[in-house]
């Protein structure tokens, strides 16, 4: 599945399918959410935080493009991201794009 975050792919015509989205919630142990408050205190990179939301990102877009695929979209074109806290510790990842398909 081919994914872009332009309106276009060069060289090819495209038809509109619909939108297509992929969602993940996360959150993190709660030994590593402590740690990661301590950590606010010296600053730094907080790592379980940078690891918690890239797997989130990984499965939200493999979810946006499952749905793609399921709609027999060629492409996702449009591709962006949203996230938001759900609570301490645990955040959502949103993918979502326009499925179109080659013509």
């Amino acid at each position: 599945m081919l994914l872009v975050n332009t309106d276009f792919i060069t060289g090819k015509n495209l038809e509109t399918i619909g939108l297509v989205r992929g969602t993940m919630i996360q959150s993190v142990h709660v030994g590593k959410d402590i740690m990661n408050s301590l950590r606010t205190l010296v600053g730094g990179e907080l790592t379980s935080y940078t690891e918690m939301l890239n797997e989130a990102r990984a499965i939200a877009t493999k979810r946006m493009a499952d749905d793609a695929d399921a709609m027999g979209a060629d492409a996702v074109i449009n591709v962006h991201y949203a996230s938001s806290q759900v609570m301490q510790g645990a955040a959502e990842i949103m993918a979502y794009g326009t499925a179109v398909k080659f013509i």
